[in-house]
């Protein structure tokens, strides 16, 4: 379904983003992701991409919330691949507290790493999209900047920054071949929730009309879908990918 096509994800080098890249590998799409810190990890997963899919795969040890390192990042790798058909803002952290007691810090990293990284990366990599006419943008939000959550007001704060800023990016380069939608996922099981008991897993899977968690192939899928001709017509739409539980 993208045969041909190179996508750059932010945060993908384990959960979601991970997921993605491998899901769009196995639709022969050539693959450019970043990662925060454990370089011999992504040296093993560029070398896992390529040896099982055939794609050409790079990792990018890159702040997609530092401006200036998003413009160089954006340069290597339109150099290293030629062309970039698919952006996926996925780069993501939480940081939970009560209001009470959540620290200014605390607001302020999420803030920056989850929205602003958006607007950096996005607006690094725009001028091609123009030029190209074309191009597929993908923010990931969550179920909880839809909802809201206690004691994530600064998570639930960053992902409904994401679907304003998805809706007007959506309308101001809808006109040049450009579309922008966001993945809404619900609880999903990666290995960020593998730490919580099965007592909480539970307590969240009751209310959840299919009674399961999700799985990262199940927002790929979405993902997949939305970056595809499949999706030609959709644009500034957020797809959730929750089991329900915004129902």
């Amino acid at each position: 379904m993208l045969s041909g096509k190179t996508a750059l994800i932010t945060g993908a080098s384990r959960g979601i983003g991970k997921g993605i890249a491998e899901l769009f590998a196995a639709n022969h799409c050539n693959i450019a992701f970043t990662f925060a810190s454990s370089v011999e990890k992504a040296r093993a997963f560029e070398q896992e991409l390529t040896q099982k899919y055939g794609v050409k795969a790079k990792g990018y040890q890159s702040d997609a919330a530092d401006f200036k390192a998003s413009e160089a990042l954006a340069e290597s790798v339109i150099a290293e691949f030629g062309k970039v058909d698919i952006l996926i803002n996925n780069a993501g952290i939480t940081r939970d507290a009560l209001m009470l007691r959540m620290t200014e810090e605390q607001w302020d990293e999420v803030i920056r790493t989850n929205l602003k990284s958006a607007f950096n990366i996005t607006k690094a990599f725009l001028k091609h999209f123009l030029g190209n006419r074309a191009g597929s943008i993908i923010n990931m939000t969550s179920v909880v900047g839809v909802q809201g959550n206690a004691g994530q007001a600064n998570y639930a704060a960053s992902k409904a920054g994401m679907i304003g800023f998805t809706k007007s990016m959506a309308k101001e380069i809808g006109s040049r071949g450009i579309r922008c939608n966001a993945v809404a996922p619900g609880f999903i099981e990666t290995e960020m929730t593998e730490s919580l008991s099965d007592e909480v897993k539970q307590g969240w899977m009751a209310d959840i009309p299919l009674k399961r968690g999700g799985s990262t192939t199940d927002v790929a899928n979405a993902c997949l879908f939305l970056a595809s001709d499949m999706g030609a017509y959709i644009t500034g739409q957020t797809l959730s990918v929750c089991g329900g539980m915004l129902i």
